[in-house]
């Protein structure tokens, strides 16, 4: 593993100078840079435990041990944190009719299709470190990532209904408030707009006395994170597996997306060679996660939107970062606190968020100009995102399919079948393309 050497006098970096990976500045600057890594990834990282039940001690330290492990196994070269994934919130809150999970039963059952999900991942690496991305590519072109990525937003958007109803007036002011920032600011601040979206929400909710601090109260400011083991021998656990596999496939455009934009940020072609170890090392840090009850992992567009403000690219930041989220993890008052946070304020916010991963999927149409006269392309998106948003589910033999599930092998199916179709009879197929570069789920979607 190559050390890092000072960057200049490790104290300034020249206008449109870069710090390269390998690169650090002095120990104090290093440490305020990795602090503020820090900040930018926490407003995402703790809304998912909130929305599925998961404890938000336990994610917070498996997000900073996941990160620790994807720097080792990508040999110290790929500057990223691993926060969250909010891919994996449609099929974990299924488990419990699009809600927050609320046993321990039901997060052991969670955690299997989690833990699968990273195994997937971690092979998919693998084959990638053999034989490069071009079979991505041409597994999902920009119409499929784009209608996969868009319709696991749109999924979710019951939820966030649910919890709007709960308390319009705090879920109201929650939502103006992330627009608002999100326009008002630009750079850092507007990428943490949804974050300052819900310290708005929650000031308005204390002012309503709509916060119940019992439970801080009664927490240690030091103790142990809330671990919970998956549930391996229970048959119903394996039964939602299913529900988790399409949320492989975007773990995977979001982690070459993500190396491919770094690689150009930091001007350092040789970065996409680690395309492959990225794969394995989001795979195992989720595998990882999943196995003590933290939440699955994935690289956070947060912290590429520090990067470029920044142009410091230096992996030590994020050294500095993973072990700041692993000694925040140890205080059971932090998890009680940011529970505290009320349904209102989540309906709120989940209303923009869920929308915007949405967002995200109709962009990379948009950046890759598909063309929507192709009627393959038209049936493509519109069987896909009607199966998702009105919930379409099927059970066979134990196993269950939901929205996601059906609305991924539908954009699949219907993409290569009918390509296979249209070239036999020369009725004009679509030429697909380079698989997008996706922002990250995980994290900001306006990146």
């Amino acid at each position: 593993m190559p050390l890092w050497t000072l960057h200049g006098d490790g104290k300034h970096v020249a206008p449109g100078a870069v710090v390269k990976p390998g690169e650090r500045l002095a120990w104090p600057g290093t440490i305020a840079v990795g602090a503020q890594h820090v900040v930018a990834m926490f407003g995402a990282t703790f809304l998912v435990p909130l929305l599925t039940g998961f404890p938000v001690s336990t994610t917070l330290l498996f997000s900073g041990l996941g990160t620790l492990l994807f720097l080792l196994l990508t040999r110290n070269r790929l500057p990223s944190y691993l926060g969250s994934s909010f891919a994996f919130i449609a099929p974990i809150t299924a488990l419990n009719g699009g809600t927050a999970l609320e046993t321990p039963e039901q997060i052991g059952q969670a955690l299997v299709g989690v833990i699968v999900a990273g195994v997937l991942l971690a092979a998919v690496g693998f084959v990638v470190q053999a034989f490069g991305t071009g079979w991505i590519e041409k597994l999902m072109p920009p119409v499929v990532a784009g209608a996969i990525v868009a319709l696991i937003g749109f999924n979710l958007a019951p939820a966030a209904w649910d919890n709007y109803t709960q308390q319009p007036e705090i879920a109201t002011i929650t939502l103006a408030a992330t627009v608002l920032f999100s326009v008002l600011f630009r750079g850092f601040l507007g990428r943490i707009s949804i974050f300052l979206g819900v310290v708005v929400g929650y000031i308005a909710a204390l002012l309503m006395g709509a916060v119940d601090f019992s439970a801080v109260t009664d927490a240690a400011w030091l103790g142990l994170p809330d671990f919970h083991l998956p549930a391996f021998t229970d048959p119903a656990a394996w039964g939602l597996v299913p529900m988790f596999l399409p949320v492989v496939l975007v773990l995977i455009a979001e982690n070459v997306g993500h190396v491919r934009g770094v690689a150009t940020m930091a001007e350092d072609p040789s970065i996409n060679e680690q395309t492959g170890r990225a794969l394995i090392a989001d795979g195992a840090a989720t595998v990882l996660a999943g196995g003590f009850g933290g939440s699955a992992t994935t690289t956070y567009g947060e912290n590429i939107g520090v990067m470029a403000a920044t142009r410091i690219y230096s992996t030590a930041v994020y050294w500095v970062a993973g072990v700041i989220a692993i000694l925040l993890a140890f205080s059971p008052k932090v998890g009680a606190l940011l529970f505290t946070v009320p349904p209102g304020v989540i309906g709120g916010v989940t209303t923009a968020l869920y929308g915007l991963i949405g967002v995200i999927g109709i962009k990379i149409w948009v950046d890759n100009r598909v063309d929507f006269s192709r009627p393959v392309n038209q049936y493509t998106v519109a069987v896909s995102f009607v199966l998702a948003i009105a919930g379409f589910a099927m059970d066979w033999n134990g196993l269950s399919f939901g929205g996601i599930v059906l609305g991924t092998v539908g954009a699949l199916v219907i993409y290569h079948a009918g390509n296979a179709i249209a070239r036999a009879r020369k009725t004009g197929a679509d030429d697909g393309g380079p698989i997008p570069a996706v922002g990250q789920l995980g994290g900001d979607p306006q990146d």
